[in-house]
């Protein structure tokens, strides 16, 4: 159990992409044991305003977008994308990336969220091409229950450590 603060937000800080908030609020509410802390920091991101929820959805990155390109991303994110071979985009695959990530963010307001770890490139596309038509409202959700996924495979990796 970590009982310093500044160390329990560098060990957890990133499970939710650029939010440290959410890990500074489960600090501060025990700290959570570490078999319970996922589903309460969960829990905190659920409880949070729709501001917060859009302001950590806007935190995720463009799949195979720009920062993946220069190198940019989280190692996190580095790491989840290159599972899925987007780093390895073909010309052709990488135009249909850009084009679907503008569309989507224009329509949505926020980035195309997707737990990419365990899944091909071409499946991930397939999927964007899906979901770009969704609702707002169950796009809105889709998001977050992908955010959620993506923290859930982020701690496995974390306590497997």
């Amino acid at each position: 159990m970590i009982h310093n603060k500044r160390a329990y937000v560098d060990r957890f800080g990133g499970v939710y992409e650029h939010s440290p908030w959410v890990a500074e609020k489960a600090f501060d509410m025990g700290p959570p044991a570490p078999d319970v802390l996922p589903a309460t920091m969960r829990q905190i991101v659920e409880d949070a305003s729709q501001d917060a929820k859009l302001t950590l959805l806007r935190a995720h990155p463009d799949l195979a977008g720009k920062l993946a390109k220069t190198g940019d991303l989280t190692d996190e994110s580095t790491s989840e994308q290159a599972s899925a071979g987007l780093d390895q985009c073909t010309d052709e695959e990488f135009k249909a990336f850009t084009v679907l990530n503008d569309r989507y963010k224009t329509r949505f307001g926020f980035p195309y969220i997707l737990a990419v770890r365990g899944r091909h490139r071409t499946e991930i596309l397939e999927n964007f091409k899906a979901r770009v038509d969704n609702t707002p409202e169950v796009e809105f959700r889709e998001a977050l229950d992908q955010v959620h996924q993506i923290a859930s495979l982020r701690f496995d990796a974390l306590f497997s450590d």
